[in-house]
C-alpha cells in the first residue's frame, strides 16, 4: 500500500496569500498517482486551498497528517506546499487560518508524528521558505534524529526562502521534472537519492539550496518510467563483455550498410548501439560507433558500464 497526502495553499485569511502553491501540488499529484505506463503508483489524499471556501486550518492538517502516517503503509509521502516560518524555538508550515507564524503546524510536532509511523518508508517533500529546518528539532541540539525509514527532502535551508519563477516553485518545478523521468536509471527506477541529485545539480551555488535528509538501509521507488533501454538487452551485457575490461572487436560484418554483414553480428551490434546512445559503450579509435566497425577497431564499456555489468553479474537487476 502506498499512500501521499498532498498539500498546496494560496488561500490565507490573514497574511499575504500565494499563487503557485496550488499548482505545484496539482503537479505532483499528477506526475505521482501513476507509473509512466499507467499503473497506479500511490492513492493520493489531494488537499488545496483556493479560497475561503476551501482553506486548510492547522487542525485539519494535522488531521490529514496523522492519517497519513497512521497505517503500515510501505509508503507514506507528503507534500507540502504553501507558507514557512522559521523562529528560534523552531519550523512551522503556516495554514489558511494562521495570524503569527507559531500558530502553524510545527515541523517538530510533524517529525514526531512521522518517525513514530508503522510506515516502512516515511517520504516528507516541502516547497516552503525555512523548509530546511524540517528534521532538526532544537531540542536535540540541532541534530537531525531520523527513525530508520525516515526521509526528508525541502526546497531550501533553514535560513532561505523558497523561489518561484513564472507562477511555479523552482524547486517543486525540478521534482515533476526529476519525477516525470530526469531521474530515473537505466531500468527505469526513481528514487528519493536521484531526486535530490537531480534537484541539487539543477540549482546553482548561488540559488536555493534543497536539502536532503535519510536514514534509510536502501531507497524506495518512487515511481517507474519506461526505461531508455529493455531491461532483456541491458541483461545481454554480461555475455557481450565476458569480462569488464575487455573489448569488443568489431568489423564491418557487424554493419548492415557494409554490403556483406553477418545476421548474428548485426544484432550484437544493434544492442551495442544502444548502449553507446545511453553511455554504457564508447567506440575506440573512433567517433562513432559506425567508423569503428567499418574500420574494424573496436569499443569498450564506460564507467558506467562496468557499473551496471557488475549489477546484472551479481544479479541485482
Amino acid at each position: 500500500m502506498r499512500k501521499a497526502l498532498i498539500v498546496g495553499i494560496d488561500y490565507y485569511e490573514n497574511i499575504k496569500s500565494l499563487q503557485g502553491c496550488v499548482n505545484d501540488a496539482y503537479n505532483v499529484k499528477s506526475v505521482l498517482e501513476r507509473h509512466s505506463d499507467g499503473t497506479i503508483n500511490f492513492g493520493v489524499n489531494f488537499l488545496v486551498a483556493t479560497d475561503a471556501n476551501s482553506l486548510i486550518t492547522r487542525k485539519y492538517l494535522k488531521d490529514k497528517v496523522a492519517e497519513l502516517f497512521r497505517d503500515n503503509s510501505d509508503v507514506a509521502f507528503l507534500y507540502f506546499s504553501g507558507h514557512g516560518y522559521l523562529e528560534s524555538t523552531g519550523g512551522y508550515l503556516i495554514t489558511s487560518d494562521c495570524s503569527d507564524g507559531d500558530d502553524g503546524l510545527s515541523m517538530n510536532e510533524l517529525l514526531v508524528i512521522a518517525n513514530n509511523s508503522p510506515a516502512r518508508n516515511r517520504i516528507i517533500v516541502v516547497d516552503c521558505c525555512h523548509s530546511g529546518q524540517m528534521g532538526t528539532p532544537e531540542i536535540k541540539d540541532d541534530k537531525a534524529i531520523l527513525k530508520e525509514g525516515m526521509t526528508i527532502l525541502t526546497a531550501s535551508s533553514a535560513e532561505q526562502s523558497a523561489i518561484e519563477r513564472s507562477g511555479a516553485g523552482v524547486f517543486t518545478s525540478l521534482l515533476v521534472d526529476a519525477l516525470s523521468g530526469s531521474a530515473a536509471n537505466l531500468v527505469g527506477d526513481i528514487t528519493p537519492g536521484s531526486v535530490y541529485a537531480h534537484i541539487d545539480q539543477s540549482l546553482g551555488p548561488w540559488e536555493q539550496r534543497p536539502v536532503f535528509k535519510t536514514n534509510v538501509k536502501s531507497f524506495t521507488n518512487l515511481r517507474k518510467v519506461q526505461p531508455p533501454i529493455s531491461l532483456s538487452e541491458l541483461k545481454m551485457i554480461t555475455s557481450l563483455f565476458v569480462d569488464p575490461s575487455q573489448e569488443f572487436e568489431l568489423n564491418p560484418s557487424f554493419e548492415p550498410d557494409s554490403g556483406n554483414p553477418n545476421e548474428d553480428n548485426v544484432e550484437k551490434f544493434r544492442i551495442l548501439q544502444k548502449y553507446n546512445r545511453v553511455n554504457l559503450v564508447i567506440p575506440v579509435g573512433e567517433e562513432h560507433m559506425y567508423y569503428a566497425a567499418m574500420n574494424s577497431k573496436s569499443c569498450k564499456l564506460t564507467v558506467l558500464g562496468i557499473h551496471y555489468w557488475n549489477l546484472v553479474k551479481r544479479e541485482r537487476i
